[in-house]
């Protein structure tokens, strides 16, 4: 692509979020182009370690007007394969405009003949756009604690984002740092491999036992919701859930694998200590210990409050009423996304109706699209 091509909005992200926002701007007729830096659809889902299966994994809800076949979820086979399918079969359904790998640079105010317009710059050339959905998630940026003495550790130091499953942990000591899912997902599997592990975590689990209702689900994200409205970045939907108490979670815990300890003082080249003299002897440090979200490509457009989160009312960014972000705080859930999917094009939708800007047809988006397309979303109601 050379120069600068123009369309009503750009999506930024191919995963849940994106691909629902992508759905409900097909459905209500506008030009977009979807942007997704992944090598292949799936959004994160197709980086989980393969060994991670679909029967395991947090339930992955269905994309609007497409459910997830029973038939493709084999709850035996690894969730990155069942998901990736998926997600390929409904942006094929939809006709959905996903242009991939394309890395987003930076996204900026337009000048000149773009002005009153956003400029997303990329590897593969910039789009000029009246509005953006930006539905990068968080899995490129994994957070790293810092520790004293981390640097002087003589063995392997790795983030839930490089873990490829246990057999490269046989016979080894190896600590998990987290108390979220995927630390206690690690120590499960490391259980029958590793030669022995310790689990800490900075807070005692929570661990939940009964159904994860409609009404707590939506306490749940009440909580998030109150960060981002004060411009505090968002905590994480599956943080404030606890720890699901299934029968294989209470075994383990009987058995002594999710016995956990707090968090150690330091890492010293041979593992880690305890302010208490106590020392883990390790060969490996898992860091379970989540990621943040990765909208550091907005940076341009100011965007950030003082408490170093993006103010938000609903999905939209308090400072800027062409952004919206979905996939973000309250909505990081995959239910959650298919909701904020919806009500950032019902917006974008009225905002673009109240200033009318045509865009050309060559943008790299599409307008209603092909038959397949418009009969697949006419079946969708």
């Amino acid at each position: 692509m050379s120069g600068i091509a123009r369309t009503r909005v750009v999506v930024v992200g191919s995963g849940q979020a994106g691909l629902s926002a992508a759905y409900f701007l097909r459905r209500a007729g506008l030009d977009f182009v979807v942007l997704d830096h992944s090598p292949g659809p799936g959004g994160a889902w197709q980086f989980r370690w393969p060994t991670l299966t679909y029967g395991r994994a947090h339930r992955v809800h269905d994309l609007p007007g497409m459910p997830l076949a029973a038939a493709a979820a084999d709850g035996d086979r690894p969730a990155a394969e069942v998901v990736a399918e998926y997600f390929a079969a409904y942006e094929r359904a939809f006709e959905l405009p996903v242009r991939r790998p394309v890395n987003v640079a930076e996204v900026r105010e337009g000048e000149g003949p773009e002005a009153g317009r956003l400029l997303v710059v990329t590897d593969a050339g910039t789009w000029s756009a009246r509005a953006l959905v930006n539905a990068t998630g968080t899995w490129d940026r994994p957070f790293w604690p810092r520790y004293p003495g981390q640097e002087t550790f003589r063995g392997r130091q790795l983030h839930t984002a490089q873990y490829r499953g246990p057999d490269e942990f046989a016979g080894q000591r190896v600590v998990v740092v987290g108390g979220g899912a995927s630390g206690t997902q690690h120590l499960l599997e490391l259980a029958g491999t590793a030669a022995e592990t310790v689990w800490v975590t900075r807070r005692p689990p929570v661990w939940r036992e009964g159904p994860f209702d409609e009404d707590w689900g939506r306490a749940v994200v009440a909580r998030v919701e109150e960060r981002v409205r004060a411009g505090l970045p968002p905590s994480s939907v599956v943080g404030e859930t606890g720890l699901p108490l299934t029968d294989e979670m209470r075994a383990a815990r009987d058995a002594g694998v999710l016995a956990r300890r707090p968090m150690f003082e330091r890492i010293m080249p041979e593992g880690v200590a305890w302010a208490d003299g106590t020392v883990f002897r390790a060969d490996a440090i898992l860091w379970a210990t989540g990621f943040r979200a990765a909208v550091d490509h907005l940076a341009p457009l100011k965007l950030r409050e003082p408490g170093g989160g993006i103010r938000m009312d609903g999905t939209r960014a308090a400072r800027d009423p062409r952004i919206h972000l979905v996939g973000y705080g309250p909505s990081a859930s995959t239910i959650g996304a298919n909701r904020a999917g919806r009500a950032a094009v019902r917006e974008l939708t009225r905002l673009l109706a109240d200033a009318p800007d045509p865009a050309p047809a060559d943008a790299g988006g599409t307008g209603p699209g092909g038959a397949a397309g418009r009969a697949a979303l006419s079946a969708a109601g």
